[in-house]
């Protein structure tokens, strides 16, 4: 604990310009696992999954009363405010929070998704601390980026397993089930994943083939974990059966 600087709570504080009543909910917010482990502290897993839930009711709150009320729209925002690297972005260009982290010497933070864990959970951290005030979390944090929003998102790719089905359904009349295969690259403690020979299903686990034939031969780029490399081969599948059905 001596080896651990608390000032950069102070700092962040400063930042943000709110002072912490409970200061243990900002260090956690600001713990890395790896780092928590290391030196017997609380990490910030937990604030994290209040920050997603809250960020999102208070961003999709000030849409609404803007006066957008499309599902359509309200949904790819929920999706961009789910995008790694969306967060990540904010995270760094708003609030310079590379700089507060407590992270091992040796954890690496670029290329991973502990910017976006980091400032979730500093918006649930916030919200518990002064008293789930959802109006404080969105002058402290969501109001410092909510008008660069356009700017922000304009060269994001969001895509997700849904947008697929949802077009799939829209020709079948009924919600397919989509089946893949993985395969493992590399060593088992690093290993890399692709996904292949897609096969899609309707209500009665019957094969739909001729759909099936189309997109068999598709597969996945290599990825770092089984649900990144399906999400990419459901964005292939989606990109050649919206030119081919």
């Amino acid at each position: 604990m001596d080896d651990i600087d608390f000032r950069n709570l102070k700092r962040f504080e400063n930042k943000i310009n709110y002072n912490f009543q409970n200061k243990s909910l900002i260090l956690k917010a600001l713990t890395t696992p790896e780092f928590a482990h290391e030196f017997g502290l609380a990490d910030y897993e937990v604030l994290e999954t209040i920050g997603d839930a809250v960020i999102k009711l208070v961003f999709i709150l000030k849409k609404y009363n803007e006066g957008i009320k499309d599902p359509g729209i309200i949904t790819k925002i929920k999706q961009q405010l789910e995008n790694n690297s969306t967060l990540s972005k904010i995270a760094i260009e708003y609030f310079n929070l590379n700089e507060y982290i407590y992270k091992s010497i040796t954890q690496r933070i670029s290329g991973t998704k502990i910017l976006a864990d980091v400032f979730e959970a500093i918006c649930g951290a916030l919200y518990l601390d002064c008293d789930q005030d959802l109006k404080i979390v969105e002058r402290k944090i969501i109001d410092v980026f909510y008008n660069d929003w356009d700017e922000i998102t304009k060269n994001s790719q969001i895509f997700n397993k849904n947008i697929l089905l949802e077009f799939l359904q829209g020709i079948y009349k009924f919600t397919p089930k989509i089946l893949v295969k993985f395969k493992q690259k590399g060593p088992d403690d690093q290993p890399n994943w692709i996904a292949y020979e897609p096969e899609i299903y309707n209500q009665e686990n019957h094969l739909l083939k001729d759909t099936t034939k189309i997109i068999k031969n598709l597969r996945s780029k290599s990825s770092k974990t089984k649900k990144a490399a399906e999400k990419d081969l459901f964005l292939k599948i989606y990109k050649v059966l919206k030119k081919e059905l």
